[in-house]
């Protein structure tokens, strides 16, 4: 029978459970449900979705194999004071599991489950063991990370961000305007490749640092002025990705030539890829708020225990 790690991430947008055998694993999410011309749910809303929507996810795993340990994304980050109550829900999951199973349960946090993830999926698993720079570019984040190798997990410093809205923020309110549904992802990089008069505006950086707002008031300019939806959605896109590239740029110089890992569900997006050569990408499933993460970090964990 297979050996395997199990793994939940309930975040504030995806519910999703995982295993993991060392080598390959698989994935079972989905989006939460939020209604049309809204932006994302209350905390009390999503947790509820969350345990609602948790047997149906779990049931959708196909493996099946002897349960080593459970793992879970407890925190937002792994630095103190970092909370966010939808996690309690898979939370929660996790430890019932684990206790049953008489296995061991394992805490991360989301931000090092994203970064676990996408080193797996991109083919390079030894970044969880290497100094690297890793971008978190999500709904809610926009952060550029110095990670380093910290026993089976990551320790992610923070060195670089946006000073007011994420990445992820500037491409749902371009969304929004644009009539799409949240989250607008998929739809908004479907139309800037559409892109009949390709334009881009740069934000400020100051050293590692930026701010994306000058983005959002110049795509609602866009919008008002009656710009097709394909130039805007390119717009909004490309001048995000210009301050991003930007702010890694500055980095290198900073921190060396070293590895630039992205993940997080904006770092699904093609066009990011097509404007960033050299960056390791997550495969766009695992870019996502996803349990990949934690199971394979769960793996490594009761490996180190001997089991």
């Amino acid at each position: 029978m297979k050996r395997i790690t199990v793994g939940f991430d309930t975040s504030n947008y995806t519910t999703s459970c995982a295993w993991f055998d060392g080598e390959t694993g698989e994935n079972s999410g989905r989006l939460l449900d939020v209604k049309p011309g809204e932006l994302g749910l209350r905390q009390s809303e999503a947790l509820f979705s969350h345990v609602k929507r948790l047997p149906e996810i779990v049931g959708g795993l196909t493996e099946e194999g002897e349960i080593l340990a459970v793992g879970a994304s407890a925190t937002p980050r792994e630095t103190e004071g970092s909370y966010m109550p939808c996690f309690l829900a898979g939370v929660c999951c996790a430890e019932v599991m684990a206790h049953f199973l008489k296995a061991p349960y394992f805490a991360f946090s989301h931000q090092q489950g994203h970064i676990a993830a996408a080193a797996w999926s991109a083919g390079h698993m030894e970044l969880l063991d290497t100094p690297h720079l890793a971008w978190h570019l999500s709904g809610g984040t926009t952060e550029l990370l110095y990670v380093k190798p910290e026993g089976v997990a990551v320790r992610c410093e923070i060195v670089g961000k946006t000073q007011d809205v994420s990445a992820g923020q500037i491409v749902d309110r371009a969304g929004q305007l644009l009539g799409l549904q949240f989250p607008s992802g998929k739809a908004l990089d479907a139309l800037a490749a559409q892109v009949k008069n390709p334009k881009v505006w740069s934000p400020k950086v100051n050293g590692l640092t930026f701010s994306l707002s000058g983005v959002e008031h110049k795509v609602g300019q866009m919008v008002e002025k009656g710009e097709c939806p394909e130039n805007v959605a390119y717009f909004a896109l490309a001048s995000v990705f210009s301050a991003v590239k930007k702010a890694t740029e500055n980095a290198k110089k900073e921190f060396g030539d070293i590895p630039v890992l992205y993940s997080g569900g904006v770092a699904s997006n093609s066009l990011l890829r097509k404007l960033t050569p050299g960056g390791i990408f997550a495969q766009p499933k695992y870019s996502t708020d996803n349990s990949m993460g934690c199971a394979i970090l769960t793996w490594r964990a009761v490996n180190a225990l001997g089991r």
